[in-house]
């Protein structure tokens, strides 16, 4: 199950040499990422949450501009944190929704995922 981002980024390339040796492969995602997007080199089971794409850009962008932006290095670090957490909010309701989800975790279970 992989992490948004530059996870992803990097496990995308292992996924299609797995698949170009003939494995199957599977990505469990929710429904609303920044960059795990269908592929026809693997198949996708996604699971809605409860905030939209724009939201998670938003939180996304507020994380980055936060930590780059000039200024106090006190403010410049609270507003990174603030950013960092509302993030981490959206990966941990990302993850209760996952485990939440009765269908897909009876899909893994069957399919020995």
């Amino acid at each position: 199950v992989p992490a948004d981002g530059s996870h992803w980024l990097s496990m995308r390339e292992v996924l299609d040499m797995l698949r170009q040796k003939g494995h199957e492969v599977v990505v469990v995602a929710p429904e609303v990422t920044l960059h795990i997007k269908p592929s026809k080199n693997f198949v996708m089971k996604m699971y809605s949450v409860p905030f939209t794409q724009e939201e998670l850009e938003k939180a996304f962008k507020a994380f980055f501009r936060g930590s780059f932006e000039e200024g106090w290095i006190l403010k410049r670090l609270l507003k990174a944190h603030q950013g960092m957490k509302t993030l981490t909010d959206c990966w941990i309701t990302s993850c209760e929704q996952l485990l939440q989800n009765k269908e897909l975790i009876r899909y893994l279970e069957e399919s020995k995922f």
